[in-house]
């Protein structure tokens, strides 16, 4: 059984003082009555279409009320609502959620807050291994370092980066730069399998790469160093050659 209440034919049948209602507010933006919604037992809303530029899918929602049978209906509010096919603005979303990876420009500031949860406390909550051996030795002077899910957060998106183990150029290169004098092993828990690339003549220099990353620069790399040119070899015919001269005449 519906709970929906049961409005008053006396309200749904208000139409022309709706449109009124409407067109006080609205002027001619007020188009055909589309529908009627009820509120309560005392209460509808009638909905017309919105002939505003811009505005397409929206309806002027008036709705009336009356305390009871044979009492005045009365105008309660007139507001422009979106109706179902509507076009509305995104839901908001927070600034420090809206910024993207390459959005921080020179002499832009973008803070991390307390609860970020890519960060925890460096000597309470650490779940970092490597930090916790050295922490207390060495004095680290940071007050926050990165939890684990954002460690872990960073290890894929540098694996699946054009420095990581499946892009073309790794895929092509003849070693890994687990091997190469280049490598330099960051330290933590993502030694193992990421280093930053030394070497100037790389396109991975200065960048974080996969051990498994390799380029055409490695510095093992030995070939051949011999002309490129392919030269014929020549052959000397010094053999005696017969001539029959022909007689005088």
């Amino acid at each position: 059984m519906s709970t929906t209440p049961v409005p008053e034919l006396a309200l749904a049948g208000v139409v022309e003082q709706a449109r009124a209602a409407a067109r006080e507010e609205a002027g001619d933006e007020v188009g055909a009555h589309v529908g009627v919604q009820p509120e309560d037992e005392a209460a509808v809303t009638h909905l017309f279409e919105a002939d505003k530029a811009g505005y397409r899918g929206w309806h002027w929602a008036v709705t009336v009320a009356n305390s009871g049978p044979g009492t005045k209906v009365t105008v309660s509010e007139v507001v422009l609502v979106p109706g179902p096919d509507a076009l509305v603005a995104p839901a908001w979303v927070p600034w420090q959620q809206r910024v993207q990876a390459g959005d921080l420009g020179v002499g832009d500031l973008l803070p991390t807050s307390p609860d970020d949860p890519r960060l925890v406390p460096a000597y309470v909550q650490s779940d970092d291994e490597a930090v916790e051996e050295v922490a207390r030795e060495i004095g680290l002077g940071r007050v926050r370092v990165m939890s684990r899910p954002a460690r872990l957060d960073a290890a894929s998106r540098w694996q699946d980066s054009e420095f990581g183990p499946r892009s073309d150029m790794a895929r092509s290169a003849p070693e890994h730069c687990g091997t190469c004098g280049f490598y330099l092993q960051v330290a933590g828990s993502l030694r193992a399998a990421f280093g930053v690339c030394g070497n100037e003549i790389s396109p991975a220099d200065g960048h974080v790469v996969h051990v498994q990353y390799g380029c055409g620069a490695h510095s093992e790399l030995r070939i051949d160093q011999g002309s490129p040119v392919l030269v014929a070899d020549l052959i000397y015919d010094d053999s005696l050659l017969d001539v029959e001269r022909a007689p005088a005449e």
